[in-house]
């Protein structure tokens, strides 16, 4: 605004001089001490002491300095107050300064020097001395005078800059009320226009939904309307066709709009349908040029390329197409195969469960050569090798293809099928699809296959197949990873299993049963028990109990331990205890007085071989039908020998009945009776497992009476009786012959015999006292 130079100009100040006075300059006054130039001069002169003499401040303007710029009236006026401060320091300084020096000269009789100044030049002296004085303070005035100029040409601009602000306040302010209404009504008009904009658009995409059914109809009407499924257009045509219907659902108040619905619902089955009879077309085009070729060769590796490499290839040359049905498939079902529910499910479902149909008989037709092969080297192993492994591979060969098949359906469907009961799935869709040849939704073809050679076979060789199935693909092993085709393995597998193959070895059970154990002949050589060979305890047990042990062995070697309550474990053990009663009642039939066997021993060989196989498999809860599994304890834990005397007591006096000795035995009266079932309840679910600890106790309880009385007999020297020590001699050569090799058998035996014994004395001692 202004120049810096301004604040710290000093003037040039003239100072005007009489001319009659003599101008003295500045030259130092002679010495009132010098003597008159008339007067002689002494020879000596006396030196005269040093003074101390300063030099005299000259007295003149003071230095330019560059002050700092006002920024406002009140930063000048602190700047120029500073600077006064400053030179009132000088000035002080400058004072002390002369009067040191006046004092060092030590000036005497001043007044005969001023008597002798004439008075102009007193006068003039006396001007030179005011205006001396003076000078400092005249710089501050013509300073202060500036300074007052420039701070009034301040207050004069800001004024009027205060004046224009103020006129251009006031003229804002009037433009503003003058706008105001008109921005208001300009936002009437811009609100206007947006709702008329929203609501032309509504019109014009509900009028769009009604605009689209000409132009559509003719697309798909047109004589070349069949090539449209090879182009990406067509997807469109289908989305625009599903937008239409939803529409139309939503709005069934809308003009016409039942009319247009129907429509349009006709316009999409025209639309699918075109898409079908191109992608069948499609694939009977490929499938003429293929077939020939895998019919005419014969190396394996040669048909594999053809049949799922080439294969694969030409059905994706056609890249619309191909994308036209992964969209209609993927309108109705996901990734996995689960249905998507919709307006047009049922339309789009429809034409894939037809479409896969087509591929499959595609697919069945050009691979007819190769099943074929895999059936006629299935029936050349089963003759030159075995049936076993000619099912293995068999089983190996038709996953290996099951998969493959699997990878190219997901490719060119985009779609992979998992096990679902959803009828509406796309396995339910593909299980519909029964052909000769293997795929994720039909096994049916390898389990027709096995139970041709299965049902002929040994049971042990559908044992041993099964269980291989189950260690190779269900189990896997600590350091296995999981792959995509083990996966894919394990899921086949399991309803192999469950659908085809368990049925079918349930079935071969039962028969066994009923053959071997049920209709078995009993010989009278069968009856008697002979010594253990080997030590093995099984030895010499009745061979309906050994094949009932290898039944049980052979189900637990095809099953998992989840299937051992399954119906047929209970059947072997079911009628494995019925025939060792008949077989009891057939020695007890002889009556005589010293049996060989004893039936009695009879059954607790046999039903104590029976449990030991059961315990030894695992197998606790063995019910008529299948239940949770239940673990039980060993066998004489069961039998509770603790208990023992206080049972022979109660069923010898007559308060225990020998029926009722089973797993109830142990519990109290109070919740006996509340275990007694109602007139109108259902029966109790029988438990095998159950039936032969009863049975095993009823036998127990029999041979420990008939010996603990033999006992007492020669103990008391009975008429008639053995001795005491042949009895027990006999005793001894019995159980060693059944139980040979088993010392812990015999000792228990020989304990429940004792404690049975001990009870019967107590109770004729009892009846004595009475």
């Amino acid at each position: 605004m202004y120049e810096d130079s301004w604040y710290n100009l000093v003037p040039d100040h003239t100072h005007k001089r009489n001319p009659s006075i003599p101008q003295t300059g500045h030259r130092r006054r002679e010495s009132l001490l010098q003597q008159p130039h008339g007067s002689k001069q002494p020879d000596t002169v006396e030196p005269l002491e040093e003074l101390l003499e300063e030099l005299e401040t000259p007295i003149e303007p003071p230095e330019a300095t560059l002050s700092r710029r006002a920024k406002s009236y009140s930063d000048f006026y602190h700047v120029v107050r500073a600077q006064l401060s400053k030179d009132a320091t000088a000035k002080k300084r400058r004072k002390k300064a002369k009067e040191r020096t006046l004092d060092a000269l030590m000036v005497e009789k001043l007044g005969d020097s001023v008597r002798r100044q004439t008075p102009a030049q007193l006068e003039s002296l006396g001007d030179e001395l005011i205006e001396a004085s003076q000078q400092e303070y005249l710089i501050y005035r013509d300073q202060l005078e500036m300074t007052e100029r420039h701070l009034d040409t301040l207050i004069t601009d800001t004024n009027s800059a205060l004046d224009l602000l103020t006129s251009l306040a006031d003229s804002f302010r009037a433009v503003e009320s003058q706008t105001s209404s008109f921005q208001a009504q300009c936002d009437d008009l811009l609100s206007e226009e947006r709702r008329l904009q929203k609501l032309a658009d509504e019109v014009g995409t509900d009028l769009h939904y009604y605009a689209y059914l000409d132009g559509v109809t003719r697309r798909l009407n047109a004589p070349g309307a069949s090539r449209l499924v090879n182009h990406e257009s067509f997807g469109e045509i289908m989305t625009n066709l599903d937008a239409c219907i939803a529409f139309m659902v939503d709005h069934p108040d809308y003009r016409d709009a039942e009319s247009y619905l129907a429509r349009y619902q006709s316009l999409l089955t025209k639309a699918l349908h075109l898409l079908e009879v191109g992608f069948t077309s499609h694939l009977d085009r490929i499938s003429s040029d293929l077939s020939k070729q895998i019919a005419a060769t014969q190396s394996d590796s040669a048909r594999h390329a053809l049949a799922y490499g080439r294969f694969e290839e030409m059905v994706l040359e056609v890249d619309g197409l191909v994308a036209n049905a992964q969209r209609v498939i993927r309108s109705c079902y996901d990734q996995l195969g689960n249905p998507v529910p919709g307006q047009t499910f049922d339309y789009y479902s429809n034409t894939a469960v037809n479409i896969f149909s087509s591929y499959w008989d595609v697919r069945d037709r050009d691979l007819r050569p190769i099943t074929q092969h895999d059936l006629e080297v299935f029936r050349k192993d089963i003759k030159e090798i075995n049936a076993e492994t000619a099912c293995r591979n068999f089983i190996k060969q038709c996953y290996e293809r099951s998969y493959d098949e699997a990878t190219i359906f997901s490719r060119i469907f985009s779609v992979e099928p998992q096990y679902n009961m959803d009828p509406q799935s796309a396995y339910a869709a593909l299980k519909t699809q029964q052909k000769a040849l293997v795929h994720a939704a039909n096994i049916a073809p390898i389990a027709t296959t096995l139970q041709s050679v299965l049902q002929t076979s040994e049971l042990q060789t559908v044992c041993n197949l099964l269980g291989w199935m189950t260690n190779e693909y269900l189990l896997l092993e600590y350091d296995e990873e999981e792959t995509q085709y083990s996966i894919y393995c394990h899921d086949l597998t399991a309803r192999l299993l469950i659908e085809h193959m368990w049925p079918l070895t349930d079935n071969a059970f039962e028969a066994e049963v009923i053959k071997s154990i049920s209709k078995a002949t009993v010989s009278p050589e069968s009856l008697k028990i002979a010594s253990v060979v080997n030590g093995v305890a099984s030895s010499n047990a009745h061979p309906i109990t050994k094949r009932a042990l290898e039944l049980l062995a052979m189900y637990d070697q095809a099953m998992p331990k989840e299937r051992s309550s399954s119906p047929v474990v209970f059947r072997i053990v079911n009628e494995t205890i019925l025939a060792m009663q008949r077989a009891e009642s057939r020695l007890k039939s002889t009556k005589a007085a010293n049996p060989d066997p004893d039936p009695d021993l009879f059954m607790i060989k046999n039903l104590l071989i029976l449990k030991n196989g059961l315990v030894s498999l695992e197998i606790g809860d063995v019910r008529s039908h299948p239940a949770a599994m239940q673990h039980f304890s060993q066998i004489w834990d069961t039998l509770s020998p603790q208990n023992w005397m206080g049972l022979f007591r109660g069923i010898l006096g007559g308060s225990l009945s020998l029926g009722l000795w089973s797993s109830a035995a142990s519990a109290s009266p109070a919740s006996n009776r509340k275990a007694l079932p109602a007139r109108n309840q259902a029966p109790v679910e029988q438990d095998a497992n159950e039936k032969l600890d009863e049975l095993l106790r009823q036998s127990i309880y029999a041979f420990t009476q008939r010996w603990g009385t033999l006992i007492n007999a020669a103990r008391s020297g009975k008429h008639g009786a053995k001795s005491l020590v042949a009895t027990e001699k006999e005793l001894d050569e019995k159980l060693l012959t059944a139980f040979g090799g088993q010392p812990e058998v015999v000792a228990k035996l020989k304990e429940a015999i004792q404690i049975n014994a001990q009870a019967q004395k107590e109770m004729k001692a009892e009846k004595g006292t009475r």
